[in-house]
């Protein structure tokens, strides 16, 4: 298994960016600005774009493992090395996420721990109702944990 950072032709891994972020134009905010990991475990299965966004805190702003291979740590793999690699450069990695019985225990497993909310959040910046396990995606849920 190798994490490998992707400096060009970040929108050849579209498909799976879509998975974390539904919507292309809202990937394309991020993702020229982000650094972009992937994981490769004799195929890529799950990638990673984070961004700093200024006074010690860097986000992870998509995070995305092939539905085929979730639940098999690839993730929790790429945010240890996350960690890792920025723990010395940055005092906070936050998160922002839907609220999901799917990704908030994801994220507390993790180590991160709920800090504030965006109301209407997928509401008013998506062109379309974004659902996750059934349930319609609205507020916006930020995580943070100590680096």
């Amino acid at each position: 298994m190798k994490i490998i950072e992707i400096t060009e032709s970040k929108k050849q891994y579209l498909e799976l960016l879509l998975l974390a972020d539904e919507q292309e134009k809202m990937i394309d905010r991020y993702l020229n600005k982000g650094r972009m990991y992937v994981l490769d475990d004799n195929g890529i299965k799950c990638e990673c774009v984070v961004t700093n966004e200024g006074n010690g805190v860097l986000e992870i702003k998509n995070i995305a493992t092939a539905p085929e291979y979730q639940g098999k740590g690839y993730a929790k793999a790429l945010i240890d090395f996350i960690v890792e690699k920025y723990g010395e450069q940055y005092a906070i990695l936050q998160v922002g996420t839907g609220d999901s019985p799917l990704t908030i225990p994801f994220y507390e497993k993790c180590g991160f721990v709920r800090s504030r909310i965006i109301p209407h959040f997928f509401t008013e910046n998506y062109d379309h109702p974004i659902y996750e396990d059934g349930i319609q995606l609205v507020d916006m849920v930020y995580l943070q944990r100590k680096l």
